[in-house]
């Protein structure tokens, strides 16, 4: 069963990619689809059991875990190293399989109708397939390089799809972007396991976990300083989950991945690439749990992602990019329960997360499908009399998002699935307490309330109001400049229409909703259901994940014994943020222009995304540009070229013309020639003798 979760994936991914033109679109489509829903199904077989108490069967314990390994074939044998291709399933893996798998499947489902009119479909489902068992991978590795691997395959397809359109010059600079600004992190990550390996002795990770309380207080000597190896080994793997999770200073590439097709954002944000660095400090949990320097820094990163990441959002006219950016802003939660030691908390969010973050893209989705691809929200409005279904499935994923819900209830459903898990790591935040802590926690309420005010801002511009013609839309700000919003209202599939979309708006087809069905049933029970499992209580949590991951007691139980006014908080910060958008863009809708106007520096810092671009261009681009130059110029175009391949080519061509010129034919020439000849030798016998 579980060769068939991870392999499927693959198959389709070949069948479609290989045979594709052969077999045409449409069964490309049905069997990538098909095989994909079967790998979710037999998903949910393994996860169920492990959820509700039966286990995980064939699982072997030793005590403290329980995982199920499945060996592939043996890989690679150097030395004493015998590496084997093993699929590792334990809770945390079971888990992945069911948000990658099912969030995939959905996603393969509503592309059969967005991409229908796409000429390239084929290739499209080859690569959806592709990216999901690259995930599938990374989730079931075994050891460092068998994960590695999968990491790798998630960059390598994540540019193939955000690339999809290559005609168009934005979706490749833009596949570019995450690719290189990736490889940064990758490097980190690559440097992190060979430190690992040095430092525990071991690549698969059990015998790595196993070594690590004798390497706790290990050291590693780099030029004058003795750093704590273990300090090192886990800031170098959490600067590879920095890059695939979009962590501050190495989010950048995250928003613009916009520019693949919807289908490709809603995979990427909310089930495979981003997820793929919470999923590893969390496999890792046992390593960072022996640096605290190491887990202040998750916890800091994080934190600021999520405050920096929703006040970007603010001010976003692209209905996909305000939702990238909240992607954004909830990995930087999760990252903050990480660090905070409440690794069953942030997996929660992960978890819950997909749902609605699928949800959400989908129906931006459905809302570019029926507004003939415009995907500026100033150019929209009214549009809840015209898609009714796709809006009541936004505003069920943005009540989720904002995590709306009733805290210190104890009963079975109290909220959406975010109110659960949001709230759980916003108490673990406070839980850990000191300056940190706090400095966390306050970020966070801060960024609950900016998230419920760019997620009903979306809401409103989109939905409510009256409708706004391209050309004729409501300006949010009063200076706000195209030039700097380089992708507002650009097409998902590379042209704009100026037409009266809104007249022409009509909802989108079966095969598109009930993916969103699905989804929003997840957005609304998630949180209930599992709860219990994911943060109840220290027993649950330890049943649970059996030893897949480090269950930190004095957190867990800090977190469930916050004031009640923290718990109260992200609520609180919840409504104020409605209560502003719904001031802001229906009571009162010219109150942004009016802010705008009056804070035009702090607009533009924000609509300019904090400057990063601007400032990495100046940092890293630019003077890379000129280096390249000057290498290609100077280098290679004046040195190697002109003066030593060409150059010496001339030199050698004049002298052999000169050469030629002696070579006249005429005898008395050469015998003149050897009169001189014999002169000179004579000359110099007769100078030699003497001098002797």
């Amino acid at each position: 069963m579980i060769q068939a979760i991870v392999f499927l994936p693959l198959i389709g991914a070949l069948i479609a990619g290989l045979l594709g033109r052969t077999i045409g679109h449409r069964p490309s489509e049905y069997i990538t689809t098909g095989l994909l829903l079967v790998a979710a199904v037999l998903s949910w077989v393994v996860f169920l059991p492990v959820a509700f108490g039966g286990g995980l069967a064939g699982a072997v314990t030793d005590g403290h875990t329980a995982v199920l390994k499945v060996e592939i074939m043996r890989w690679i044998q150097v030395g004493d190293m015998d590496l084997r291709w093993t699929l590792r399933v334990d809770t945390l893996t079971a888990i992945m399989l069911v948000v990658v798998n099912t969030v995939s499947s959905l996603v393969h489902v509503y592309s059969i109708g967005y991409m229908a009119d796409d000429p390239h479909r084929n290739r499209f489902f080859a690569y959806l397939s592709l990216f999901t068992f690259a995930m599938l991978m990374l989730v079931t590795a075994d050891n460092f390089l068998q994960m590695f691997f999968g990491w790798e395959g998630v960059g390598l397809a994540s540019y193939l799809l955000i690339g999809f359109w290559y005609t168009k010059p934005s979706a490749n600079a833009a596949a570019m972007k995450a690719f290189v600004v990736n490889r940064v992190g990758d490097f980190g990550f690559a440097l992190g396991i060979f430190g690992a390996f040095m430092v525990l002795g071991h690549i698969d990770f059990d015998g790595a976990f196993h070594a690590v309380p004798e390497a706790a207080t290990a050291t590693i000597r780099f030029l004058s300083w003795d750093l704590h190896a273990m300090t090192v080994v886990c800031l170098l793997l959490f600067m590879g989950a920095m890059g695939k999770s979009a962590q501050f200073l190495l989010h950048t590439w995250l928003p613009d991945a916009m520019e693949g097709p919807t289908p490709v954002s809603a995979l990427i944000h909310a089930a495979t690439m981003v997820t793929a660095g919470v999923f590893m400090v969390a496999r890792f949990s046992p390593l960072f749990e022996t640096s605290p320097t190491a887990m202040t820094v998750v916890l800091v990163i994080g934190a600021i992602t999520a405050f920096f990441a929703a006040t970007v959002g603010l001010v976003q006219n692209d209905i996909k990019r305000v939702i990238a950016y909240s992607t954004c802003s909830q990995l930087g939660y999760m990252f903050v329960a990480l660090g905070a030691g409440a690794y069953s908390a942030g997996v929660f969010h992960l978890f819950t997360h997909a749902f609605f973050k699928a949800l959400l893209f989908l129906g931006a989705g459905a809302v570019i499908h029926a507004m003939h691809h415009e995907q500026d929200m100033r150019n929209m409005g009214g549009l809840r009399h015209k898609i009714k279904i796709t809006y009541v499935m936004m505003l069920i994923g943005t009540l989720a998002l904002t995590g709306v819900g009733i805290p210190g209830i104890d009963f079975f459903w109290t909220g959406f699935a975010g109110f659960y898990s949001k709230d759980a790591i916003i108490e673990a935040a406070y839980a850990v307490g000191g300056n940190t802590g706090m400095f966390a926690f306050w970020l966070l309420v801060i960024a609950a309330l900016f998230t419920s005010f760019y997620s009903w801002r979306l809401i409103h511009l989109t939905f409510h109001g009256t409708p706004r013609p391209a050309g004729h839309g409501h300006d949010d700000h009063a200076h706000d400049d195209h030039a700097h919003d380089d992708h507002a209202a650009h097409d998902d599939h590379g042209h704009h229409d100026h037409g009266s979309a809104y007249d022409h708006a009509h909802e989108a087809p079966k095969v598109m909703l009930i993916p969103l069905y699905v989804l929003a049933f997840g957005a609304v029970v998630a949180g209930a259901v599992f709860y219990g499992m994911f943060f109840h209580d220290v027993e649950h949590i330890e049943h649970f994940f059996a030893g897949s991951l480090v269950v930190d007691h004095e957190i867990i139980e800090a977190a469930h014994h916050v004031p009640l006014w923290v718990k109260w908080s992200a609520t609180i910060s919840m409504i104020l943020g409605f209560v502003a958008a719904w001031y802001m863009y229906i009571r009162s809708p010219e109150t942004p222009k009016r802010l705008a106007a009056q804070n035009p520096a702090l607009y533009r810092f924000l609509l300019n995304k904090w400057y990063f671009d601007e400032l990495y261009d100046r940092i890293f681009v630019k003077p890379a540009l000129w280096i390249g130059r000057a290498v290609w110029k100077g280098f290679d175009d004046w040195l190697i070229d002109e003066k030593l391949t060409e150059g010496l080519g001339r030199r050698v061509q004049n002298v052999t013309s000169w050469a030629t010129k002696l070579q006249s034919g005429y005898v008395y020439h050469y015998a003149f020639a050897m009169l001189i000849g014999i002169a000179a030798l004579l000359t110099w016998a007769i100078v030699a003798g003497g001098l002797i």
